[in-house]
């Protein structure tokens, strides 16, 4: 046999944890994609810097000689690149017309030439190596001729990418921690204010079984006092629920113990009696008596299946009324003929059309079982030589299903009270249940119909009127 897992059940303050820090992890992330490009902009910055100083610093050092400009290379523009970093430094000065006067012959020109006293930056090869360059464009005005200076300094990238990577290592520290924060804070924040709902758990689980006093709502936050009125209400409800099962079970034992009763007495009596008359009459008697028990054993079924299907009849679909009429009326037909009473079936479609459809929504079993019943309350309680009629009639937007007679009927004061349980206008009458028209209410509910209760034909007798919702087409 396959071991069944336990559900798998999440964490109410893990689920707000994460809706909490979910976003402000983006958004973290998205600061530290930010700062990764500020702080590689940053570190550009610091060594453009350090280039054009570098540049200028060999500008200034710039000599005429002879009516020649003489270039010496000052110490100090190489030590402004000082790191602990292994960068390479490239340099090289040239005249206008491309004439090398001092430094690397093979450092690329810039992409296009500055202005006087202008700087361009650019990205270049130097060695197989990335470099960042600049290209500073020198006026030398104490030359006999004036004459313009392109000096160009590059510096490999090693430095620079560690200085951003620098910046940003420590942005990143600085969000895990306060991310870090964040969560504690929200942890600790989060369990004191799910309190009132392990509270209220707290108050669930310490009642005594069987309690459903209300839930105290009135302290509770906004967002819990709906729960616990929610909870309050279907306790009462549910409470109301197990009163009526108890009172159901107490009327049907209360009903099955009369019939029982009378039966083993009649047993007792056949069993005691020589004379085989007597003994055959008391046998009779107590047949008639088991399968009126018998009966009200079916209704109590038939009336707990209504009752349990109230709201959602497991085989709901379109079906002919009709039809299901006419199969009871056929059921029926030969207890009628017993009780010398004219069944009858009659279709009045609308504008008098016979052909018009008695479709409805609903359960074949069950409407069955609601034709049933009202066929057979009205045979029972209809004197010999009467009529019981069953009519189908089709309005607008309606199919109403109506059972008809003329035997005693029912008083208007008491047309509410049949309704009920085991409530029998006349216990000599009939030998009916008391079931018939409670099951009726149930299952025309269970289809959203409504059951009325009217006068028979010239005001005698009792006409049942079922009122259910036609199918659109």
């Amino acid at each position: 046999m396959a071991s069944t897992e336990p559900p798998h059940r999440t964490s109410l303050l893990r689920q707000l944890m994460g809706w909490l820090l979910l976003p402000l992890a983006l958004l973290a992330a998205l600061d530290l994609w930010i700062t990764y490009r500020d702080a590689r902009h940053t570190a550009t910055l610091v060594q453009q810097r350090m280039l054009l100083g570098a540049a200028r610093m060999i500008g200034q050092q710039i000599e005429i000689q002879d009516g020649l400009p003489n270039v010496v290379l000052p110490p100090a523009a190489l030590e402004l690149f000082a790191s602990p970093y292994a960068d390479r430094v490239y340099y090289r000065i040239t005249r206008a017309g491309g004439e090398l006067l001092l430094g690397y012959p093979e450092l690329p020109p810039p992409p296009q030439p500055p202005a006087p006293d202008e700087a361009v930056y650019f990205d270049t090869w130097q060695n197989q190596q990335a470099v960042h360059a600049v290209a500073f464009s020198q006026p030398v005005l104490s030359a006999p001729t004036q004459t313009t200076l392109l000096i160009e300094v590059a510096q490999t990238l090693v430095g620079r990418d560690a200085l951003a990577g620098e910046i940003w290592r420590s942005a990143l520290w600085r969000q895990l921690g306060l991310l870090s924060g964040v969560a504690l804070l929200l942890g600790l924040g989060l369990r004191r204010g799910l309190r009132p709902v392990t509270g209220l758990r707290d108050q669930v689980l310490a009642r005594q079984p069987g309690t459903l006093e209300p839930l105290p709502s009135r302290h509770l936050p906004t967002e819990l006092a709906p729960l616990a009125d929610a909870m309050t209400d279907y306790a009462a409800r549910l409470d109301h629920h197990m009163s009526a099962h108890s009172r159901f079970i107490a009327d049907a034992a209360h009903q099955l113990r009369t019939p029982l009763t009378v039966l083993n007495t009649q047993l007792v009596f056949a069993l005691r009696q020589s004379d085989e008359p007597a003994r055959q009459e008391a046998l009779r008697a107590a047949q008639t008596t088991l399968q009126h028990g018998t009966r009200l054993v079916q209704q109590l079924l038939s009336f707990s299946a209504a009752e349990a299907s109230r709201g959602h009849p497991d085989d709901m679909g379109p079906l002919d009324l009709s039809q299901t009429a006419r199969e009871v009326l056929e059921h029926l037909a030969l207890l009628a003929a017993q009780r010398e009473i004219d069944l009858g079936f009659e279709a009045q479609g609308r504008d008098g059309r016979k052909d018009d459809s008695f479709e409805v929504a609903g359960s074949a079993r069950l409407l069955h079982e609601l034709c049933a019943n009202l066929i057979d309350n009205a045979l029972r309680y209809t004197p010999p030589g009467g009529a019981v009629t069953l009519r189908l009639r089709r309005t607008a937007g309606q199919v109403l299903l109506e059972v008809e007679d003329n035997g005693p009927g029912i008083p208007p004061a008491l047309r509410e009270r049949v309704f009920e349980r085991f409530f029998r206008l006349d216990n000599q009458q009939s030998d009916g249940c008391g079931l018939g028209l409670a099951i009726v209410r149930e299952i025309a509910q269970a289809h959203g119909a409504s059951v009325q209760l009217g006068d028979g034909p010239q005001g005698q007798g009792l006409c049942v009127t079922v009122a259910f919702p036609a199918c659109t087409a």
